[in-house]
């Protein structure tokens, strides 16, 4: 069996590409959102796991479940994951291939890069009161609670789950401070949700396309609105592919073709 690490949605797709070619398939969400998203999936020779892992509990669901090759579809931005990822498969001696989506550049005058999450706090309070966050729930308190920000008003476009309101609430954020949305969004509904909330400033990660972030970087471009960029963590993953097709070849070669399909693909 394959555990794809498939918090995201391009970690889904793949999880389904690789079923879809005749493997067994452990895919592992960050929700229950994520799990329903997979749903149509129960029933293939496939297992979904929506419970958070450390690296102690993630070596021992690898072993227990015969994982053979584990295939990091994570969030870019997901150090945590693919740490406990890298560990665990060398503890266990298992293959690990990361799939890396795609950066997405500009030329954007506009565009500053940090490093973390507290540069992006102090950078942010330089360009004026309102912050439009894009950044997801995760790290949202790091914004709530910066000092750099505390005279500022912060928006928050978020996941519209029941889990990210509350944590949403628990930050003292009011209704007119979040955006529940699912994206990702076009450059019209990314310029008219600027207009509206009035940004001053955006704050984002690059997460590449199917993320949104050249929307996002377009909209602001057409407004003329300064644009703070996370930078993603640069991380030694060892093997990494870049399409469906690299992770196929990767396990094709480590582990066989997949049992549901003969060696011609028929």
């Amino acid at each position: 069996m394959i555990f794809v690490a498939a918090g995201t949605q391009d970690g889904r797709e793949l999880a389904k590409y690789l079923l879809d070619n005749g493997y067994d398939v452990t895919a592992s969400v960050v929700s229950h959102y994520g799990e329903q998203l997979l749903a149509d999936c129960r029933g293939r020779n496939f297992i979904i796991n929506d419970k958070p892992l450390d690296q102690q509990q993630l070596e021992e669901y690898l072993r227990v479940h015969d994982i053979r090759l584990f295939v990091d579809a994570s969030h870019p931005y997901a150090v945590n994951m693919s740490q406990n990822g890298l560990t665990a498969c060398k503890n266990l001696q298992l293959p690990y291939i990361r799939y890396e989506r795609d950066l997405t550049s500009s030329n954007y005058d506009r565009l500053s890069i940090v490093h973390d999450y507290e540069s992006a706090a102090k950078l942010a309070a330089k360009f004026g009161k309102n912050i439009f966050l894009t950044t997801g729930s995760r790290n949202l308190e790091k914004f709530t609670t910066s000092e750099y920000l505390r005279d500022c008003h912060i928006i928050a476009r978020v996941l519209p789950t029941a889990e990210v309101m509350r944590l949403c609430e628990g930050l003292g954020l009011t209704p007119g401070q979040i955006i529940g949305m699912q994206g990702p969004f076009s450059k019209e509904l990314n310029k008219e949700l600027y207009r509206r909330y009035n940004a001053d400033v955006v704050v984002t990660k690059n997460s590449g396309t199917i993320g949104g972030t050249d929307t996002k970087f377009a909209a602001a471009a057409e407004l003329d609105l300064p644009v703070i960029v996370i930078d993603r963590p640069v991380m030694n993953y060892g093997n990494v592919g870049r399409t469906y097709e690299e992770i196929l070849k990767f396990v094709e070669e480590r582990y066989g073709h997949g049992v549901y399909q003969t060696t011609d693909g028929n």
